[in-house]
C-alpha cells in the first residue's frame, strides 16, 4: 500500500473514532430517556441488536464475498459473546441503575484492560511502569464505585460494577477481533458478529423481557430508540471497526478518554430535558477519581517512562 494511501486510512480511522466518541458521549443521556421506563433494559437490548443487525446486512451484506474458515467460527462466537451479548447486557442494565456521568467515567478503564488482555492473549509484555499505571487506574475506579451515594442513588454502585465488567467485555472483544479484521473485510466481520449475537440472545429475552406498552411511547421516545440503534450501535460499531482495521486496539480504546468530558457537556446542555439533572452527579470527588483513572491509564499506555521518552 502506498505511503500516502496508508496515511489517508489512518486519518480516516482517527476521524471515525472521534465520531464514535461523540455519539457515545450523548448516548449516556439519550438512552436514559426511555430506560428503565417505559422500556426495560432487556427489551431495549433486543431492539438494539436486531435493529443494528438488519442495518449491517442491508448496508454491508454485499461485501460478504467469502464465508469464514471453519477454524475462525470459534473466535467469531467469542466476539459475539463479548462484543455484543455481554457488552450490551451489562452496559444497558448498568446504565439503568447508575448515572450517565458515573457510567462514562467507569468506561475510561477500557484502555488499561486492553493492555492487560493484549499481554495475556497477544503475548505483549507489560513493563513495571505499566503495571503501576494499572494499579493506579484500578484504585480510581474503586473510589468511584465506593463513593457515598446521594439519597435515591443507592443502586449506583451496582450499576458502576456492571459498567466496569462491560468495559472488560468490550476490551476482550477489541483484542479478539484483531486477527479477523486482518483476514476478512471489517464490515463483514461485524455483520457476522451481530448475526451470531442476535441469534443467541433472542431466545433468552424474547419471553423474559418486561411487557412494553408501545402505544404509550412519545415521539421523543422513538427518537431516542432510533438514535441508540442507528447511532450508538450501527455507526459506532462500524466506526470502531474502521479504527481496529488500521490502528492498534490500545489506540482505539484510548478515545474512551473523551466520553466523560462529552457526557458532562451534554448533561449540562440538556439538563432541562430530564426530571433528574445529571450534571450535578459530576462532583469534585468524582472528577478527582476520574483524573486518577485517566492518569493510571496514561501511564499504562506508555512504552517507556515519560523521562525516557524525552532523552534520545
Amino acid at each position: 500500500m502506498p505511503e500516502s494511501s496508508s496515511k489517508t486510512h489512518i486519518v480516516r480511522a482517527h476521524l471515525a473514532l472521534l465520531g464514535a466518541a461523540v455519539i457515545y458521549g450523548a448516548n449516556y443521556l439519550i438512552a436514559k430517556l426511555v430506560m428503565p421506563s417505559p422500556i426495560d433494559p432487556n427489551s431495549f437490548i433486543l431492539l438494539r441488536i436486531w435493529g443494528a443487525c438488519a442495518l449491517f446486512w442491508i448496508c454491508f451484506g454485499r461485501k460478504i464475498t467469502q464465508w469464514p474458515d471453519r477454524s475462525d467460527w470459534g473466535r467469531l462466537l467469542l466476539c459475539a459473546l463479548t462484543g455484543v451479548i455481554t457488552n450490551q447486557l451489562l452496559f444497558f442494565n448498568g446504565l439503568s441503575l447508575t448515572s450517565p456521568i458515573h457510567a462514562s467515567i467507569m468506561m475510561t478503564s477500557n484502555p488499561m484492560i486492553v493492555l492487560i488482555l493484549s499481554a495475556l492473549l497477544l503475548k505483549k509484555p507489560i513493563r513495571i511502569h505499566q503495571l503501576l499505571g494499572i494499579l493506579i487506574g484500578a484504585a480510581g475506579a474503586c473510589m468511584i464505585i465506593l463513593a457515598r451515594s446521594a439519597p435515591g442513588q443507592s443502586g449506583y454502585w451496582l450499576g458502576d460494577v456492571f459498567v466496569l465488567v462491560n468495559s472488560i467485555s468490550w476490551a476482550t472483544y477489541l483484542v479478539l477481533v484483531v486477527p479477523l479484521m486482518q483476514k476478512y473485510n471489517n464490515m463483514a466481520v461485524t455483520t457476522w458478529v451481530f448475526t451470531l449475537g442476535a441469534l443467541i440472545i433472542t431466545p433468552v429475552f424474547f419471553f423474559n423481557g418486561d411487557a412494553v406498552d408501545w402505544s404509550t411511547l412519545s415521539a421523543l421516545h422513538w427518537w431516542s430508540i432510533g438514535y441508540v440503534i442507528i447511532g450508538t450501535t450501527f455507526l459506532t460499531y462500524a466506526f470502531n471497526m474502521i479504527g481496529v482495521k488500521y490502528l492498534p486496539p490500545t489506540t482505539v480504546s484510548a478515545y474512551i478518554y473523551l466520553q466523560p468530558l462529552l457526557a458532562g457537556i451534554f448533561a449540562w446542555l440538556t439538563a432541562s430535558w430530564f426530571t433528574h439533572d445529571y450534571s450535578g452527579d459530576l462532583t469534585w470527588y468524582k472528577v478527582m477519581s476520574a483524573c486518577i483513572v485517566v492518569a493510571g491509564v496514561y501511564l499504562s499506555s506508555l512504552s517507556k517512562w515519560p523521562w525516557q521518552r524525552s532523552i534520545k
